[in-house]
């Protein structure tokens, strides 16, 4: 018996979200540098957008209604 076969792993093994191959450790959650890469580049860009709604007003709440 070797002594990894007594050490868990601090986070379970996940697909790439890049291109599903398995992450690993040293790029987690990504499987490679290239895909940690290719994320950043497209938080860079601006690619990862959260939408808002067009209907909400922009008030200041310290401005007398």
């Amino acid at each position: 018996m070797s002594s990894d076969d007594n050490v868990t792993p601090l986070r379970p093994r996940r697909p790439c979200p890049e291109c599903g191959k398995q992450s690993a450790r040293e790029t987690y959650p990504f499987c490679s540098t290239r895909c940690k890469d290719v994320d950043l580049n497209r938080w860079l860009k601006g690619a990862y957008v959260i939408k808002a709604r067009d209907d909400e007003e922009e008030t200041d709440p310290d401005e007398p209604k």
